[in-house]
């Protein structure tokens, strides 16, 4: 089997890690997080969202994080950005990168953004166009590809669809979010080969696993078999999801590392250092930490 030689870790712990998480973090807690993560050597670590703190009251203080932590050479700091408010906050915080958020059913998308699926490209249009203009990177999400808490199964040629559409639209990459955690190899398998059979290409996808049933990893290797090599994950498995119930947070950053450790391939990430992160993150939301890696790491000393 033909692996990447390279992955790249996108940490989304303190962002959609934290805004799921009951106990709300100071500034200086947040950036704390953020620059042991870049210490890590993560590359890509998405550090807010500008988003109405009546909707998200956790990133109520972003601009203050972004302006708190201490930036280092090489890494991308990212934002999500739902409107045009947003990202003008963003672009003063001076972003490295934005994000949108497309729900792949119709129930989702007006549970958790109070609008239609074509409402919701409606809405980012601007968004992107003003970041093109800026010559700002922004990186699309779709939620629910491998199941809906509201409709159930999805079907991968819907999922397929948005992809390109959100490429089409400015997006440089999309990530494909199992926000439910109910994808297995099986389903992951389907979805990428309808995807990738309609002509977009494995650079411009990643992959954001939740664990809800134990199989974020297992999709993980499926997307790497398919060329997939940029991966979402959460320090400690923080976050989960409020509009899936039972949803448990994304795959832990500490597993994923191993298990590319263990296939050989290059992610530039120092686990004892990740480790040291996912301790500081653990202690200061008082709550064990939800990586089986990290955790048998910890007790091996």
């Amino acid at each position: 089997m033909n692996y990447p030689t390279e992955a790249c870790l996108v940490e989304v712990g303190p962002r959609d890690g934290l805004q799921n998480e009951a106990t709300a973090l100071t500034v200086e807690q947040k950036s704390n997080l953020v620059n042991h993560l870049s210490e890590a050597g993560l590359k890509v670590i998405e550090t807010g969202s500008f988003v109405s703190p009546r909707w998200v009251p956790q990133m109520a203080d972003s601009t203050a994080v972004f302006d708190s932590i201490s930036r280092r050479d090489g890494v991308r700091y990212s934002a999500l950005t739902p409107n045009l408010r947003g990202l003008e906050d963003a672009i003063a915080a001076n972003v490295s990168e934005v994000a949108v958020f497309v729900a792949v059913t119709e129930s989702f998308s007006k549970k958790n953004l109070n609008a239609s699926i074509a409402e919701t490209f409606d809405r980012y249009q601007p968004v992107l166009d003003m970041a093109a203009d800026k010559q700002l990177p922004v990186r699309g999400y779709l939620s629910c590809v491998l199941g809906c808490p509201y409709e159930g199964e999805v079907n991968p040629r819907v999922v397929s669809d948005l992809t390109l559409q959100l490429l089409e639209a400015g997006c440089y990459e999309v990530s494909l979010g199992d926000t439910i955690g109910t994808g297995t190899a099986g389903s992951m398998t389907r979805l990428l080969d309808v995807i990738l059979g309609s002509g977009v290409s494995a650079h411009q996808l990643a992959v954001h696993c939740h664990d809800t049933y134990g199989q974020a990893l297992a999709n993980i290797v499926v997307a790497l078999q398919h060329g997939v090599a940029t991966i979402d994950s959460s320090v400690a498995g923080l976050g989960g999801c409020p509009y899936a119930v039972g949803a448990t947070g994304n795959v832990a950053t500490e597993d994923v590392v191993y298990l590319l450790d263990g296939l050989g391939i290059e992610h530039g990430v120092q686990p004892e250092a990740l480790l040291k992160a996912s301790q500081y993150i653990c202690a200061e939301l008082g709550r064990e930490s939800q990586s089986r890696a990290g955790r048998a790491l910890s007790l091996k000393g």
